[in-house]
């Protein structure tokens, strides 16, 4: 059983346009790692250095040469990884036998997909992201004894202000976003010190709002994803972003790799992409797939800080 041409034009472009605005509320990878499309499955990375932030000599007499603004540097190489998964509609509980399940039922088929497809690309962005190594000397912090945000004697304020100032004086901008870990959040969501800076001002509980009002960030988002320790069905759950805090600058709005950044997910150019539904005699189901070329990468600003052992409480 195949879908005739009119379904193929109606349930592909839908689906596909579905995949690409999917949202997972728990996903946080792309604030530190923003989509952006490439047209090649393989390349070099747009790095950037200071030259990013020159003042540039842009008058200029009649008959003389003009200044020459180059946007980034070729770096390390990228390429593309090719993640599909499929999803199958039963026909004991699609509607109609004999068709194509409408387009509700395709989009709760794709959803499935997406979410495991999304959760693969947070353990690879969390995995960059709080990794030491991704960062210079100096952008770096393993807390320790009274400096652990869960302990009432820290001051997280004073930390980020400092490490916020380290991040200006060696990538010439200011980090913009934090995602932190769901441990650090609860570290500081119940810490002394910033619960007495708002206990005049609302009796709400800390929100990551009021963080970043606090941080002096556009953002401040908690990465709340978990995934499975091990195969075993039975296995618990590990933290996705363990117990680490990312301070970066990182546009939410950015046009294209042009732009310095943190870190960018580089994503073939149409993807993820619906594949076209087909009828799966040996299942007596409705198959549904989903195609996803993507890399995260770092640009090599130095726009970050991590922030390790934020938090001893369990």
């Amino acid at each position: 059983m195949t879908l005739n041409p009119a379904q193929a034009r109606i349930i592909d472009p839908v689906l596909s346009n579905h995949a690409q605005g999917y949202k997972h509320v728990d996903r946080v990878g792309s604030i530190l790692f923003p989509t952006v499309e490439v047209n090649a499955r393989g390349g070099t990375i747009i790095e950037f250095g200071r030259e990013s932030f020159r003042k540039y000599n842009a008058r200029r007499a009649p008959g003389a040469d003009t200044e020459m603004i180059q946007i980034g540097h070729e770096g390390k190489p990228f390429h593309l990884v090719q993640d599909a998964l499929n999803s199958s509609v039963p026909r004991e509980i699609a509607s109609d036998t004999q068709a194509v399940p409408g387009i509700d039922m395709g989009m709760r088929a794709i959803n499935t997909v997406m979410n495991a497809l999304t959760l693969a690309l947070e353990c690879e962005q969390a995995e960059i992201a709080i990794n030491p190594d991704s960062y210079i000397a100096n952008h770096k912090t393993t807390l320790a004894g009274t400096e652990v945000w869960s302990d009432p004697l820290s001051n997280p304020q004073e930390v980020v202000e400092n490490a916020k100032e380290v991040v200006r004086l060696t990538a010439g901008v200011d980090p913009n976003v934090m995602v932190i870990s769901k441990l650090g959040f609860r570290a500081l969501k119940y810490h002394p010190k910033i619960v007495e800076r708002f206990k005049y001002t609302t009796a709400d509980s800390i929100t990551t709002t009021m963080l970043a009002n606090l941080f002096d960030l556009e953002l401040v988002s908690v990465g709340k994803s978990v995934v499975l320790s091990s195969p075993d069905e039975d296995a618990g759950f590990d933290d996705v972003w363990g117990n680490a805090a990312i301070l970066a600058y990182s546009p939410q709005n950015s046009k294209g790799y042009e732009e310095p950044s943190f870190g960018y997910t580089y994503t073939l150019n149409g993807h993820p992409f619906s594949e076209k539904p087909y009828w799966d005699g040996n299942k007596k189901s409705w198959i549904y797939g989903v195609t996803y070329e993507r890399q995260p990468v770092l640009t090599g600003i130095s726009s970050g800080f991590l922030f390790s052992n934020v938090s001893n409480q369990p």
